[in-house]
C-alpha cells in the first residue's frame, strides 16, 4: 500500500531514524526531522542538538509535559533528556562549524543530482529567518535530506538543477523520501532502497534527474 501524507511522514521518520548510530551527535532540522527523535531506538546512545542551544533533546512532550520555555530551533516545545546542557547560539554554532555534529538529519525543498539543497525560502514568502542549515550543511559529516519525493503538485523534488535558493552546493549525502533511499554518488544519484508499494518505475517516473539502481537494491525496505 502506498503512503498517505500521514503515514508517509511517519515512514521517513522510522526509516531516517537508521541513519543514526550509537555514539552520534545529530542535529534534527524543522518540519519532518523533528520526528525522528520519537523513534530512537532504545539500544542507541545517542545526543541531540539543537543550534537555539540545547544539547540533549528527548521526544515530544505528553500534554501533562509541555514546558512553553522548553523549545528547539522550530519553536516547538520538546522534553529533554537526563544529562542535557543550555548554552548561546554562539557556542552552539561554534559546536556546528567545528565539525563536532556527527549528522545533521534536515529537510529539503529542491534536492539536485549533484547533492544541491534548497531548504530554507520560496522567493515572496515571508519567512522568519535562514536559520542554521547553511551552517549545518558544511559544519556536520553527513548531511541526509528527508522529505517528500514530489510535492503537493506531483512535480518531483528530486531535480537536475535547484530552482529555489541554495542553502549549499554538493553537501547532501543521502535522501530519504517516503518512496525511495537515494544516494548522491560521483556518478550520479543511486538508488539504494524502495519503500513497499512502489516499483522502480514509480522511482525513476517521479525523480527527474536520471538515476541509477544499486546492485544491493532492496525493495520494500520500509
Amino acid at each position: 500500500m502506498k503512503a498517505t501524507k500521514s503515514n508517509g511522514r511517519e515512514r521517513i521518520a522510522r526509516r531516517a531514524e537508521k541513519e543514526i548510530k550509537n555514539g552520534y551527535y545529530v542535529n534534527l532540522g524543522i518540519g519532518i526531522p523533528t520526528l525522528v527523535a520519537n523513534y530512537i531506538s532504545d539500544d542507541k546512545v545517542i545526543v541531540l542538538q539543537s543550534e537555539n542551544g540545547l544539547l540533549g533533546i528527548g521526544e515530544y512532550p505528553q500534554e501533562n509535559e509541555v514546558d512553553p520555555d522548553l523549545i528547539n530551533a522550530g519553536k516547538e516545545t520538546v522534553t529533554e533528556m537526563k544529562g542535557a546542557s543550555y548554552f548561546d547560539s554562539a557556542e552552539s554554532f561554534g559546536m556546528i562549524r567545528g565539525g563536532h555534529i556527527d549528522l545533521a538529519i534536515l529537510g529539503g525543498m529542491e534536492v539536485s543530482e549533484e547533492g544541491d539543497l534548497a531548504n530554507w525560502m520560496i522567493p515572496g514568502k515571508m519567512i522568519k529567518g535562514m536559520g542554521g542549515a547553511m551552517d549545518l550543511v558544511h559544519g556536520a559529516k553527513k548531511i541526509t535530506v528527508i522529505m517528500d519525493h514530489v510535492n503537493k503538485d506531483g512535480a518531483p523534488k528530486i531535480v537536475k538543477s535547484c530552482s529555489l535558493p541554495l542553502t549549499g552546493k554538493s553537501v547532501v549525502n543521502r535522501i530519504i523520501t517516503d518512496r525511495a533511499v537515494l544516494d548522491v554518488t560521483d556518478s550520479g544519484l543511486m538508488v539504494q532502497e524502495i519503500a513497499s508499494g512502489y516499483t522502480l518505475e514509480d522511482i525513476k517516473q517521479s525523480t527527474e534527474p536520471v538515476v541509477k539502481v544499486s546492485p544491493t537494491l532492496k525493495y520494500d525496505a520500509y
